[in-house]
């Protein structure tokens, strides 16, 4: 179902304008903008950053590798979804991704940066995608699975997303989630990368479960690379005077080969059942119960 942001009440139509207040959604280039106060000035990076970010994310081992693992983890905990909608899609990766692994299944994106979303959209130009603030999501039991994958950590009052998270995805459904972890690990890294913390499992398991959902699996992951990691942000010097937020993406070829190496073994021991105690990121499933058990 959809929902009103004016009046918050149900729309049982096919459009979005409510036959309750009049309001609807405003449209820019294509897009339907939700949060028009946010489309801007709450965009983390300009412009040209999301163009060139769209064109690292397919080479770096990062972003393939965590690609690779949400997938798994959608199909092994989720194998009937049918619908799914990633909230802070960014660029379109992951949901290009997906495309091609799932393409009988119904895909939504929704981010608040409408710069990042029109590269999305040409990257996924059959998919709908709309400019909306995380917080206020226009969705109710809408979609059988919810991805926010390294966004949480960008959000303020990331319980409220969470919340919003929950009633936007159907009963016995569920969701998947991925964050930066380890406050010690915090540098000028995160930032520039707009981060307001780094998480605990401790502390996402907590905020997850108190929405309402039930934890299925948890993991960290970037957990046999963590030695580099360490050095990389904590023993070098801060280098402030490069101000570019994606720096730590330009990687050789070499090091992208040898990143997706180790993260591969990692994905296996994780498909196996192993669950790593410590990482650079967390990886977390969990499922909305019934609605006769809510």
């Amino acid at each position: 179902m959809r929902i009103c942001l004016q009046c918050r009440r149900t729309l049982e139509i096919d459009g979005w304008k409510c036959p309750h207040c009049g309001w609807q959604p405003d449209s820019q280039n294509g897009l339907l903008v939700f949060s028009p106060e946010f489309s801007a000035d709450s965009a983390d990076y300009p412009h040209a950053v999301f163009q060139i970010l769209a064109e690292l994310e397919g080479k770096h081992f990062w972003f393939r590798s965590r690609s690779l693992l949400l997938m798994w983890a959608l199909d092994h905990y989720f194998p009937h979804a049918e619908t799914f909608l990633e909230v802070g899609c960014g660029t379109g990766f992951v949901l290009s991704g997906m495309r091609s692994a799932f393409p009988s299944m119904r895909l939504v994106g929704g981010d608040v940066a409408t710069d990042g979303l029109l590269v999305a959209k040409q990257r996924n130009p059959d998919v709908p995608l709309f400019q909306m603030d995380a917080r206020s999501i226009p969705f109710q039991e809408e979609f059988d699975v919810v991805g926010a994958f390294d966004l949480l950590e960008h959000v303020e009052d990331d319980e409220q997303v969470v919340s919003e998270i929950f009633r936007a995805v159907a009963s016995a459904g569920g969701l998947i989630v991925s964050v930066p972890q380890h406050q010690f690990l915090w540098s000028h890294v995160d930032e520039m990368a707009f981060h307001k913390r780094r998480y605990s499992k401790d502390e996402l398991v907590r905020k997850i479960e108190k929405a309402g959902f039930r934890i299925k699996r948890v993991t960290s992951f970037v957990s046999l690379l963590m030695p580099l990691l360490f050095v990389s942000r904590i023993l070098r010097p801060n280098k402030r005077q490069h101000n570019d937020p994606i720096s730590e993406l330009k990687l050789g070829d070499f090091s992208n080969f040898f990143g997706a190496l180790v993260m591969g073994l990692e994905r296996s021991a994780i498909k196996r059942g192993f669950s790593f105690p410590f990482g650079g990121s967390l990886f977390l499933v969990a499922g909305k119960p019934t609605t006769s058990n809510s």
